[in-house]
């Protein structure tokens, strides 16, 4: 018997009944899903140093539980010393299973760790998906303290099915993620 992720339970069970009430949906296939997570982490200090792309890769992975690939850069700036196919960030997508374990710990352990958190905004992108912009990289458990070189933030982008931002916001509301309180 394969091991359902809790989150991906309580979206059959819990979530789309609630948006099929909140919304009236006529079939369950309309109800918005969430399709990906992408982690997104710009290095740019990597021009100087190579062993900050391989951290912030390994890092990455960690907090993934997925390896992590680098993004190259497209073309030269010689302003920033970086030249084309140069490693400059580092970058997961997540689906399914994994998708859910991360959104999971992300929601369960990683935001309360975030020193005076208040909830996060609630601007989604106009067509239902939302981007979470973290600080610090620290805040996850699978980052060991002692190792850590150098303070770096990402992007969380949760990609969903949703046609509108209200209906994105609902779904990710029903999935418990902490929103600030007012609505913009």
């Amino acid at each position: 018997m394969e091991i359902v992720p809790v989150l991906q339970k309580k979206y059959k069970e819990d979530v789309v009944p609630a948006l099929m009430k909140e919304f009236g949906y006529k079939s369950i296939m309309e109800v918005p899903r969430l399709q990906k997570i992408v982690l997104n982490q710009g290095v740019g200090d990597a021009a100087a140093d190579k062993k900050i792309i391989e951290v912030a890769t390994e890092e990455m992975t960690n907090i993934s539980g997925q390896k992590a690939l680098q993004t190259l850069s497209r073309k030269d700036i010689s302003n920033f010393k970086l030249r084309k196919k140069m490693p400059i960030g580092v970058r997961v997508t997540l689906r399914r299973k994994k998708m859910y374990e991360f959104l999971e710990r992300l929601i369960v352990v990683a935001l309360p760790r975030i020193r005076d958190f208040n909830g996060i905004d609630n601007k989604l992108d106009g067509r239902g998906n939302y981007t979470l912009g973290i600080t610090e990289q620290i805040i996850f458990p699978e980052i060991v303290l002692d190792k850590v070189s150098h303070i770096s933030g990402m992007n969380i982008t949760f990609v969903t099915t949703a046609k509108t931002d209200e209906e994105g916001f609902a779904l990710l509301r029903e999935f418990g993620l902490p929103f600030k309180k007012e609505k913009n």
